[in-house]
């Protein structure tokens, strides 16, 4: 009787690979690539980073024991092979889509997701706290951080790693080195010189990996020297890993199944410190459309797995990321002090609009959002114009930089804040919920937020005149709502509102690009006989008092409505309406902000209603705060 089963199909968890021989370990990998391919054509998603670690998720997950050992992939986008292998395969359609699965690593999924990810450089620090928990008694067997080479760049990746060559436990370090983050990594350690020293208890592997790089065809023969190159230390001495105190093999062919396994299986066995194994891959590996991208199909939508071609949405409006590189084009044309600062995004940012004109004005600083924002500062204190493009998730990693560097001494930085908001798919790794609070609290700063993609085109000019001090202003993901863009940014006054519909019962106050849903909230209110003002604060700092004051004194109620978390503009708005005795007349006060949780994975539009703030929940706010001051005038008053 034959068996008609794949591999894939005997595969329910890591121990049904115990047994397989490792000829059917490279056909499982074979299966789980095109497993891979399949799903992500299907649901979208991060494939060039998976397919480029399917062979070292399967080789892993043969040699060691998870879930005891404790397997933790930096970013966690790479994940999805490591996802199939661990019981989650008949789930994996509803990959990054509402009550699926993440796509991203995440603790309250699966026992083998031991720590979540989705933002780079931790996997190290994290590794190091579960081994020394092991050494405390905890049940953990050995740690293994799957690292990136363009992760490995960030200081935070520095900090553990001199940290575990001084406890000098054991841990496995594996470098992840494709040469491809989202952008090419940035740096100076591809300077070294080419010279790994040969000693330590694991220099027969070190002695076998040399010939790796001699015996490959010629363009791959390239990269593994850049490989080298990326870890090697001065003339005579060890590799820069060995001076932090790991033992260093490598680099490893990371396609190569027998070489994997025969090097974990030795590290495994005769490890007693820190270990670092240098895997060299390809991103998007097996895939001719990913191998042959730019980007290596880093993120992708839905896509013909036999042609590669992506589906395209249907839309007649511009990005908010592309109106924000072609307005800041614009600029940087016309003031030749301005210049640009992304951390290893410039496509995601839009930079990269405005690198193919003035290339040597824009800086990628690589995964660095730290160092980022205080070259920028420094950048300024010179007298030039700097603008930092960060997401907002990311731009926290900077925040102690932006207190220290930028706001206490009032220097002008512009930051462009992208991804603000709810941002779908990628869930609340990546949402934007909390600059307006962490930069409207700050002293000097200046904080905006557009109601549409015109008004960022405005912004962009306002920022770029704006000498001083700080200035930040946000924009969310995704399509603008249409309206016609100008053909040039005009500053806009600091610190004034407008005004877009005038009403009689009730202030709806936007700040930011909730503007569509606020306005489709009073054509609501509307129809059933309830006069509305709209306004767009435009500025949660400095706020635009008279704006609020006059809102506050010719409506029965006041609603506020903000992509963001409690504390941001809503508290702004609050705190001067308290302090000016306003809240003392009856006046019906609402702030709508994001609930105090985080979002999972949803449409945008999913997950704004999750958070209670579709069109419908504004006006229903609004009646409800209405009534409630009906009532409060209509009850008689104690004397």
């Amino acid at each position: 009787m034959t068996n008609d089963l794949s591999l894939l199909d005997r595969v329910s968890g890591p121990a049904d690979m115990k047994h397989l021989s490792d000829g059917e370990l490279a056909r499982l990998a074979a299966e789980v690539r095109q497993e891979v391919i399949n799903v992500v054509s299907e649901t979208g998603g991060h494939l060039g980073s998976s397919l480029g670690v399917v062979e070292l998720t399967v080789a892993i997950h043969a040699v060691f024991q998870a879930p005891l050992d404790k397997l933790i992939w930096d970013v966690g986008h790479q994940c999805y092979p490591h996802k199939i292998l661990t019981g989650r395969r008949d789930r994996m359609r509803s990959l990054r889509q509402g009550g699926g699965l993440s796509g991203f690593t995440k603790r309250a999924e699966s026992e083998f997701d031991p720590f979540g990810a989705a933002h780079s450089s931790t996997s190290i620090s994290a590794a190091l706290g579960f081994a020394m928990g092991r050494e405390s008694g905890m049940p953990v067997g050995d740690t293994i951080a799957v690292i990136g080479d363009g992760a490995i760049t960030a200081g935070m990746a520095y900090e553990a790693m001199n940290h575990a060559g001084h406890l000098k436990k054991r841990l496995f370090v594996i470098l992840n080195d494709n040469d491809m983050s989202i952008a090419p990594p940035v740096g100076a350690m591809s300077t070294y010189l080419n010279s790994i020293a040969d000693k330590g208890p694991l220099a027969a592997l070190k002695a076998a990996a040399e010939g790796f790089e001699a015996a490959l065809p010629g363009p791959l023969r390239d990269g593994a020297r850049r490989a080298r190159e990326l870890v090697t230390g001065t003339p005579g001495g060890g590799t820069m890993f060995e001076g932090f105190g790991f033992e260093y093999i490598g680099p490893i062919d990371g396609h190569d199944m027998p070489t994997l396994l025969a090097t974990l299986r030795a590290a495994r066995a005769r490890a007693t410190g820190p270990v670092l194994i240098h895997v060299v891959t390809v991103k998007g590996k097996g895939y001719a459309p990913a191998e042959a991208s730019a980007d290596r199909y880093h993120g992708v939508g839905k896509f013909n797995p036999v042609t590669g071609e992506q589906a395209k949405a249907k839309s007649n409006a511009p990005s908010y990321t592309a109106v924000f590189g072609n307005a800041l084009t614009d600029e940087a044309a016309r003031d030749p002090r301005v210049v640009a600062i992304t951390a290893a995004m410039p496509s995601g940012t839009g930079l990269d609009i405005v690198a193919k004109r003035f290339p040597a004005r824009v800086y990628d600083v690589g995964i660095a959002e730290q160092h980022g924002v205080t070259f920028a500062a420094g950048l300024a204190a010179s007298g030039m114009k700097p603008v930092c493009a960060i997401y907002s998730t990311f731009l926290q990693r900077g925040y102690d930089q932006i207190v220290h560097d930028v706001a206490l001494q009032n220097l002008p930085v512009r930051f462009a804040i992208d991804r603000a908001g709810l941002v779908g798919q990628d869930g609340p790794t990546h949402c934007g919920a909390f600059d307006i609070a962490y930069l409207a609290n700050l002293p000097n700063f200046t904080v905006m937020a557009a109601g549409d993609e015109a008004d960022l085109v405005h912004m962009v000019a306002t920022a770029i005149a704006h000498d001083d001090g700080p200035i930040a202003f946000r924009f969310p993901r995704g399509e603008g709502v249409g309206v016609e863009l100008p053909a040039r940014g005009v500053p806009l006054t600091i610190g004034k509102g407008r005004v877009l519909r005038e009403g009689t019962d009730v202030a709806l106050l936007s700040f930011g690009a909730h503007l569509a849903e606020v306005l489709a909230a009073a054509e609501m209110l509307e129809a059933e006989g309830i006069s509305a003002t709209v306004a767009d604060a435009r500025f949660a700092k400095p706020l635009d008092t008279a704006l609020i004051e006059q809102l506050s004194r010719h409506h029965q109620a006041l609603i506020t409505v903000e992509q963001g978390a409690t504390g941001g503009f809503g508290a702004q708005v609050l705190h001067h309406l308290a302090n000016a005795g306003m809240l003392e007349g009856g006046l019906a006060v609402r702030t709508m902000t994001l609930p105090d949780k985080f979002i999972d994975q949803a449409s945008p539009g999913a997950m704004y209603a999750e958070a209670g703030l579709t069109a419908a929940d504004i006006a229903r706010t609004a009646k409800s705060a209405m009534l409630r001051e009906r009532k409060m005038l209509a009850r008689p008053r104690l004397v």
